[in-house]
């Protein structure tokens, strides 16, 4: 697993944004480079850097097919809190040559919720899998809507939301828990970890207890996140708000190794 540790939040979106991109014009096959991606704020510098550079012409979606990680049950694509919503406002709309057929969200209004996770499943699998899934994660160190102690086997599916991740998330909602849906679809551990490759935002202060235990602790159903540590090609992007509860040492070592690995 490689920890790439930057200065701040501005300087760990450009790294991973060009990561990203660099990913996607290094992709020669005739299939589609297949993204997974999440919504959240963690993610927001990325997409307006993506954007930025696809409207400078430095990096093409034309051949981009994408899978997000989730969505709210019961809220329609109009609703300004789906996820539906939130990723064609904050970059897909921005995207000079998004082809809108190659966009995959969950749909939170499916008559049938699990039929419609199944479907996602074998939809990802019809291109051969995912290539690189960026995700960001909770303060519970929770990946996608997969939260503490599900299991780290588990496909997409319906998820319970915790008190918790409601009261987190009710900034969104007027701060109110109890208009935060209670459920959600959401792909699942096992799904993230049958990518190529899969990129972790993890950035400021409320984070670092969950870095430090998915860095430095072992691999548990508690912080989901941590599954990804048997990833052969994981990567964790954060910023130095992020790291206040690692050991100097592990600090010191990613910074060492990552400084090589540029030599």
């Amino acid at each position: 697993m490689r920890v790439i540790i930057q200065e701040n939040y501005e300087n760990m979106c450009k790294w991973a944004a060009e990561y990203i991109a660099a990913r996607i014009n290094a992709h020669k096959e005739e299939r589609p480079f297949v993204l997974g991606l999440p919504t959240g704020s963690s993610p927001i510098g990325v997409y307006k850097e993506l954007a930025a550079m696809n409207q400078a012409g430095k990096v093409s979606f034309a051949n981009v097919v994408t899978f997000n990680m989730d969505e709210y049950i019961g809220l329609p694509h109009e609703h300004d809190q789906s996820y539906w919503y939130f990723m064609h406002d904050n970059f897909f709309d921005h995207l000079m040559d998004m082809k809108p057929e190659n966009i995959n969200i969950l749909n939170g209004m499916a008559e049938d919720p699990e039929e419609e996770c199944r479907k996602y499943e074998e939809k990802i699998a019809s291109y051969g899998g995912i290539d690189l899934f960026m995700g960001g994660i909770g303060v519970d160190g929770h990946l996608a809507f997969n939260e503490p102690y599900t299991s780290l086997h588990s496909r997409t599916g319906v998820r319970n939301l915790t008190t918790d991740t409601r009261i987190v998330n009710s900034r969104f909602f007027g701060n109110d828990p109890e208009k935060v849906p209670a459920q959600a679809l959401s792909v699942g551990i096992g799904t993230v970890m049958d990518s190529r490759e899969v990129l972790v935002l993890i950035s400021g202060h409320n984070k670092a207890r969950a870095l430090a235990a998915v860095v430095e602790g072992g691999v548990s159903q508690k912080w989901t996140c941590s599954a990804i540590q048997l990833h052969n090609e994981a990567i964790i992007a954060c910023d130095e708000d992020a790291c206040g509860e690692i050991t100097v040492d592990t600090y010191k070592y990613f910074l060492d190794i990552e400084k090589k690995e540029r030599l």
